[in-house]
């Protein structure tokens, strides 16, 4: 029996409880669009013609997931900002959502003011801090999600959250069915990968033994695909402490797959991320490319997206993948809640 299957040792290992806040992932998505929905005030939505979602970290992803939602269905860019600069194109014609969990983020911050300086339309989406502090000081508008959470954890808060709140400014379309889906959906996911499921009848326990120390390698399409590859990158990195890279189809068949050459992936575990909408092209570069990496040396899986909105497509991918890289970090023996080397290099810029 390995720890996975272990109730009492599962838990032991896990004492930051990550393996309760990823299963509540579905609960989080229901709790987080409906603040989105109720926030206020918001900004005109009349005469917008960019949109720039500002953050770092597990506080930027949320961008990526309106972003890969959103933009086939505006008129205008979005743009998801992880630099100290605000882009140029940013004005009083730009919604700028300012997005940091902790609400002390400094480069997220600066963005904040910045664009306040611009006299950019602003959400504040987060916790509290300093962030809200001053949303609230000045009248801007503000999504306040639930506290107490790492600010990876705190995905579904943010991500819809921010869908919530542009669906309110008129932006999006109703979403609630699709949130309805993918919530469904996603119990779907811990039913059959869940922690009380062992690990014979279990794909994420499964695909965790079998990556073992291998590097994960995760692919997705351009799109929901490439979004769901990268928090599975960013999860494996912090939960089950590994490198771990992602790349999209079909930019990666433009340069990647020189890389996996004769003998060169020994020791690499390629996870690729399917879905139905993926563009016909797109899809049937996966297997070509699939084998490539395969000759390479390295193992090669393929993981499968549930639902029929890309709202539940995305967000199952995303559940599988929390599961996987909790196991992951658990079956290696470490706590996935703690993050000290962001905590060491954080404290060493802060003396620098």
């Amino acid at each position: 029996m390995t720890v996975l299957d272990d109730r009492a040792a599962l838990r032991a290992a896990d004492p930051g409880g990550m393996l309760d806040i990823v299963t509540g992932l579905g609960a989080q998505c229901h709790e987080g669009y409906a603040l989105g929905l109720g926030a206020r005030p918001l900004p005109e939505a009349d005469g917008i013609t960019s949109i720039a979602f500002c953050g770092m970290g597990g506080s930027a992803i949320a961008g990526d997931v309106v972003a890969a939602l959103a933009a086939p269905r505006l008129r205008f860019p979005i743009a998801v900002v992880r630099t100290p600069r605000l882009p140029e194109f940013c004005g009083p014609h730009t919604l700028v959502v300012a997005s940091s969990y902790s609400g002390d983020t400094l480069e997220t911050l600066g963005l904040f003011e910045e664009a306040v300086g611009r006299g950019c339309r602003m959400v504040a989406l987060t916790a509290g801090g300093e962030l809200a502090g001053r949303a609230e000081e000045l009248g801007i508008g503000r999504v306040i999600v639930p506290g107490g959470y790492m600010p990876r954890a705190a995905f579904g808060f943010l991500s819809t959250g921010a869908i919530g709140a542009l669906e309110a400014m008129g932006i999006m379309p109703p979403q609630a069915d699709d949130v309805d889906e993918a919530v469904a959906e996603m119990t779907g996911v811990i039913a059959e990968a869940g922690p009380d499921v062992p690990s014979a009848t279990n794909p994420a326990k499964e695909l965790a033994l079998a990556i073992g120390e291998r590097v994960p390698v995760v692919w997705g399409a351009d799109g929901i695909g490439s979004v769901a590859a990268m928090r599975w990158k960013s999860q494996l990195n912090e939960n089950a402490k590994v490198p771990s890279f992602a790349s999209a189809l079909p930019e990666l068949d433009h340069n990647e797959v020189e890389g996996w050459s004769a003998g060169s992936g020994a020791g690499f575990a390629l996870i690729a991320l399917r879905h139905p909408g993926e563009d016909g092209d797109v899809a049937a570069r996966f297997p070509l490319s699939e084998e490539i990496v395969r000759a390479s040396g390295a193992t090669v899986r393929e993981v499968s997206s549930r639902g029929r909105s890309e709202f539940a497509r995305l967000l199952t991918l995303v559940q599988f993948g929390d599961l996987v890289s909790t196991y992951l970090g658990i079956a290696r023996g470490v706590d996935p809640s703690p993050i000290e080397a962001i905590a060491s290099l954080k404290r060493s810029l802060a003396q620098a």
